[in-house]
């Protein structure tokens, strides 16, 4: 399976000379595994807010990218990391005031039984250490995942990341379940089937003498297409791994952060209580930081047994990037934000009046449209979407793709996203929409 929206060497030809000298240049030096997206990839030299400016200083509006979730190079988190590079950045393994002021501050948004935190430098490695806490706790190595999750590149986590396709082999200990589709299941199914695939996951694992260790989801199923409800239809899943004397590990590193407008994390949406948190992207907002916040019990043991240490996880300049992004999200109002304009969003999405609009769908600013060549078979059109995805680029709107069928319009901008800004991105894709 290749990756949605790339670029690819058909559209090679098609680019001036400047632009295939670099990517020439990018492919001698960087080798065959990168990925560039867009039919004509970007070449970006700057970033403002909602806004990424090219070499020739066109001005896209960014609704793709959760990494920069304040907008990008926000003055907040840049003052605080100049600020602290030039006063020092060393490592946990010393005292340190704004480690510690970091890790209570992060902590106090999760209810709270989950009052730990450990630091690492991305969510990759987050998932890592969350299965590695997870066997040693549970004595199981079996894990659970969706049909096209993405949990990351380390080889104990892309074993369990099927989104990474065909040629990345899944772990024998790994199940795959179907994700909750509400589109093409009524709500009552949702609720009733994700919990059944779960438990029958446990039972396909026992069967070949694999004790379970871990059920992990994206809350938001950003990979496998973006389900957001209904609300709950977690809770019969989390009760079945519970029950196998498993772990659940919410996997937040996509809609945590007051994305999903709701609530600070997607899994509180659910109202079921994760054994271990994973975080990641948005959390130094571009500076590179992720973490596992977890129940005190889970790591009582593992921690004097196994230790951890990360040399760069949790160093002082990313606690600074972190608690610069908590307090910006607070002071600026900005999980409010994402309530109120991923609701206006969505709305402004679901008014247009396109044939090949099937569902829109998700939570605060984590939207995704679903596109069909049929909305009485639901037939998914991944050849429309990759035009759509495309045209808005030349419309100056950066989006991307995601879901099975490589048809689902996946919506994920800056949190400081405006109305003004979402009026834009919907009259642009009304405009492909009419032209395609």
């Amino acid at each position: 399976m290749s990756m949605v929206n790339a670029f690819s060497r058909e559209d090679f030809e098609r680019l001036d000379e400047n632009e295939r000298a670099l990517i020439a240049r990018r492919e001698k030096v960087l080798g065959p595994a990168y990925r560039l997206f867009y039919e004509k990839p970007l070449h970006l030299v700057r970033g403002e807010g909602v806004f990424l400016y090219d070499t020739a200083g066109e001005k896209y509006l960014d609704a793709y990218n959760n990494v920069a979730s304040l907008g990008h190079c926000h003055p907040r988190v840049v003052e605080a990391i100049t600020k602290q590079t030039a006063v020092l950045n060393t490592h946990t393994r010393y005292l340190h005031e704004g480690i510690v002021d970091y890790a209570e501050t992060l902590t106090a948004t999760f209810p709270e039984a989950l009052s730990q935190a450990m630091f690492t430098c991305t969510g990759s490695e987050a998932n890592d250490l969350a299965v590695r806490i997870a066997r040693f706790v549970t004595g199981g190595t079996g894990i659970i995942a969706t049909e096209l999750a993405y949990h990351g590149l380390t080889s104990a986590t892309a074993e369990f990341s099927p989104s990474l396709g065909e040629s990345v082999t899944l772990g024998p200990h790994v199940r795959t379940i179907p994700a909750p589709d509400a589109y093409r299941n009524s709500p009552e199914e949702v609720m009733e089937k994700f919990g059944r695939d779960v438990r029958a996951a446990i039972a396909d694992l026992k069967r070949h003498g694999i004790k379970p260790a871990m059920l992990i989801t994206d809350t938001i199923f950003s990979s496998d297409g973006i389900f957001a409800g209904p609300k709950g239809f977690l809770k019969p899943a989390v009760d079945a791994i519970h029950e196998a004397d498993g772990l659940f590990i919410a996997d937040e590193v996509q809609p945590g952060f007051g994305r999903t407008g709701e609530t600070m994390w997607g899994f509180e949406r659910h109202g079921v209580s994760p054994d271990m948190v994973t975080l990641g992207k948005p959390m130094g907002n571009g500076y590179p930081m992720a973490s596992i916040v977890l129940r005190p019990e889970i790591i009582a043991e593992f921690g004097p047994r196994a230790r951890y240490f990360n040399t760069f996880g949790g160093n002082p300049v990313a606690a600074a990037a972190g608690k610069a992004v908590l307090d910006t999200i607070r002071i600026e109002g900005l999980q409010q934000n994402a309530l109120e304009v991923g609701g206006y969003l969505r709305d402004g999405l679901s008014s247009l009046s396109h044939q090949a609009i099937g569902d829109v769908r998700g939570s605060g600013l984590f939207i995704g449209v679903e596109i069909v060549a049929d909305r009485t078979t639901k037939q998914p059109d991944a050849a429309l979407t990759t035009r759509i995805v495309n045209g808005l680029r030349d419309r100056r709107i950066l989006i991307s793709a995601s879901g099975p069928n490589a048809n689902i319009l996946k919506i994920r901008p800056p949190l400081v996203f405006s109305r003004e800004n979402a009026d834009v991105l919907v009259g642009a894709l009304d405009d492909v929409l009419k032209s395609a």
